[in-house]
């Protein structure tokens, strides 16, 4: 199928420049495996997982079986005042799956869901507790925590604040971002060590400033992954969850990303030892092919309001999504999950995490314009010095070249990011790897 085939006048595209689009369109019509089949015939190598969606890579077909099952048995049903069958066994998966006493599971559709429905519950929680003046939220620079107004706020991606910023929730701060490009622009499976507490402006500033007792949630991504996966320093969470048990607030993981064996565990809190109190999830939990994300809340948020003189009709937490827990995402859900620990495919992308950190530090490390290098999981990014006065542009025509190539890496600002299935073999991270390298020379 050529793209003049179908009309491309009404598709507004997300997080896309769609004027360009429209000249040069990059359009899928299959997928199986690793590998993409475009509009005009060519095969990509999925290098991103398709937004980090896809641990178990391309038409599965136990997952596609469960869906075609549960739509003959059970289609759709409301969320609301009943449930059904797959809701409570997927929610028993995953509390299972997560660490500590994350018990409870909250479901929406989506990573910007998700972030929303995490604040709302801090802000519910305290309330329950008679501390309804923790309202004050805290995030992070560079922080992305989806696109619903809630998630923006605590976010901190510029254009996202440039943008839309009027409308943010007003009681928001945000701690300063991880990286150290000068002395950490390097790092392969390890975790950067700091000499200096990059904490102490969060417990000697932030925090005094607002009043801890105010401080409802601290919300992070374990890893910075949207921004270009920068990796928190060496003991960066475990001191941020003294400091959050210390004055009573809540941390939450934004493991949308991380989440479901990206670093080679169940969750980014297992890598790092570290047990939130809530957890948000989406992407790789149906490997991407059904819409599905949620919040794991510790047992003690949920007891909280369960705790309520309220007569038992009365709704406790006055929030919900119609597709809460649909019945077909729930089960594409269960096949998913079922299929990683049957080829134990967190293991395999620890394991493949190296294989890929080797290639990525071997082939980018000295190329022209080359300013760091990142890997840890099975992810990598390379940073690259951007054109003068047009931030971004470089890594974006390399992006299209790669593709044209058929290798699909991710731009992100004047980084590039290679995220690959979990099944991935070495030769598909040496076409990956090898592609992208010839187009950073190609356009230095």
């Amino acid at each position: 199928m050529a793209y003049n085939d179908f009309s491309m006048d009404h598709h507004w595209l997300p997080f896309t420049p769609n004027r360009h689009f429209r000249k040069e369109p990059r359009v899928f019509v299959g997928a199986d495996g690793m590998h993409f089949t475009t509009h005009d015939g060519r095969k990509v190598v999925d290098g991103v997982s398709s937004l980090w969606c896809v641990g178990a890579g391309h038409n599965r077909k136990p997952i596609n079986e469960a869906i075609k099952k549960q739509l003959d048995t059970l289609d759709y049903a409301t969320a609301f005042q009943a449930s059904n069958d797959k809701a409570f066994q997927a929610a028993d998966m995953i509390a299972a799956m997560a660490p500590g006493d994350l018990n409870k599971v909250l479901f929406c559709n989506s990573g910007s869901e998700a972030a929303d429905t995490s604040l709302k519950v801090a802000l519910a929680y305290h309330r329950a507790r008679g501390e309804g003046h923790r309202n004050v939220f805290i995030g992070r620079e560079k922080g992305y925590h989806g696109v619903g107004f809630g998630g923006m706020s605590v976010g901190g991606i510029p254009a996202n604040r440039k943008v839309y910023g009027n409308a943010f929730l007003p009681r928001v701060d945000h701690m300063r971002f991880i990286h150290d490009p000068v002395n950490h622009a390097y790092i392969h499976n390890e975790q950067p060590l700091w000499q200096e507490d990059i904490l102490a402006e969060l417990e000697n500033r932030i925090l005094p400033l607002h009043d801890p007792s105010n401080v409802a949630a601290i919300i992070v991504e374990p890893v910075a992954g949207s921004a270009g996966w920068y990796l928190p320093p060496k003991g960066y969470l475990q001191r941020l969850r003294e400091i959050c048990d210390k004055h009573g607030i809540l941390l939450i993981f934004d493991e949308v990303i991380t989440g479901f064996g990206r670093m080679g565990t169940n969750f980014a809190a297992d890598f790092y030892g570290v047990v939130p109190d809530m957890l948000n999830f989406a992407k790789c939990v149906t490997n991407g092919v059904i819409p599905l994300g949620g919040v794991i809340c510790r047992d003690k948020l949920y007891d909280a309001m369960m705790k309520t003189e309220a007569p038992e009709h009365v709704v406790e937490f006055f929030h919900g999504y119609t597709y809460s827990g649909h019945p077909v995402a729930c089960a594409a859900a269960i096949a998913t999950l079922d299929l990683y620990k049957q080829e134990n495919l967190f293991q395999r992308a620890g394991e493949m995490g190296k294989v890929l950190g080797d290639a990525c530090h071997g082939a980018f490390k000295g190329l022209p314009n080359v300013i760091g290098i990142r890997s840890l999981g099975l992810a990598a990014a390379v940073e690259l010095a951007p054109l003068a006065g047009a931030p971004g542009k470089r890594a974006y025509q390399i992006f299209l070249d790669c593709f044209h190539k058929g290798a699909l890496v991710r731009p992100a600002g004047d980084v590039l990011v290679i995220a690959p299935p979990y099944i991935v073999e070495k030769q598909h991270i040496d076409t990956l790897v090898n592609t992208l390298a010839d187009s950073i020379r190609q356009h230095a």
